[in-house]
């Protein structure tokens, strides 16, 4: 059903939104709808066209699944933002599977395929939006497949964690060994080695589920 909090969040989230006619907000309106779910949730799963999902609390994570069941995090979506990839039929020449989970507990706004392809043959704004959203997030995924096929691994976790701790305001990375190969699209027991090194060269130190970083300096050089 409709969800009215989707409208702050549309309106924010479309720089065009006062260009529409009062039916074409409400048409948009009518193909939305609030949705709420649970870290670990699994949001779109690549075989489906689910819509345009606009974050308004928590963080999803954008990821690709290889056929053995490895996984590349691409990026991630924070409150305020938008995922366009989890609407492939809606940017046609998007041919590849894409799949999104929901990294917390998050509460979104999910706009239907069928209405913003109705809207937008009346809007070229929408489309412009559509594609400079896609062309930003496709900038991230370059940077992603660039680190994985040009940099050395230590170098990657060096940048993984000071990124990290960048997003979180924190030198504590909460994060399992599992879960940051996971997201790097590695193995357990190479980031195990890896960071076991870290911490054998006073960089970071280890802990039951986390990581903290003790001297950002280092692993600054070691990056960058």
């Amino acid at each position: 059903m409709p969800c009215e909090k989707c409208e702050p969040l549309l309106k924010k989230s479309f720089p065009f939104w006062e260009k529409l006619s009062e039916k074409d907000k409400l048409d948009l309106m009518n193909g939305a709808g609030c949705a709420e779910f649970k870290k670990g949730q699994n949001i779109h799963n690549g075989t489906v066209c689910t819509g345009i999902i606009f974050v308004k609390t928590g963080c999803l994570r954008v990821y690709i699944l290889s056929e053995e069941g490895k996984e590349i995090t691409l990026y991630r979506i924070f409150a305020g933002d938008v995922c366009v990839l989890s609407a492939s039929c809606v940017l046609e020449s998007i041919t590849f599977d894409v799949y999104v989970d929901a990294e917390e507990d998050s509460r979104c706004c999910i706009l239907s395929p069928s209405s913003y392809r109705k809207v937008s043959e009346l809007y070229p704004e929408m489309k412009i939006f559509l594609l400079e959203k896609t062309v930003s997030r496709f900038s991230e995924v370059m940077w992603i497949m660039q680190q994985i096929l040009f940099m050395s691994f230590d170098r990657r976790l060096a940048v993984f964690l000071l990124s990290e701790c960048e997003k979180s305001g924190s030198s504590e990375v909460k994060l399992t060994h599992e879960q940051i190969a996971k997201y790097m699209g590695s193995a357990r027991e190479v980031v195990s080695r890896m960071l076991k090194y870290f911490s054998s060269e006073g960089y970071v130190e280890l802990s039951r589920g986390g990581v903290t970083v003790t001297d950002f300096e280092s692993l600054k050089r070691l990056a960058f």
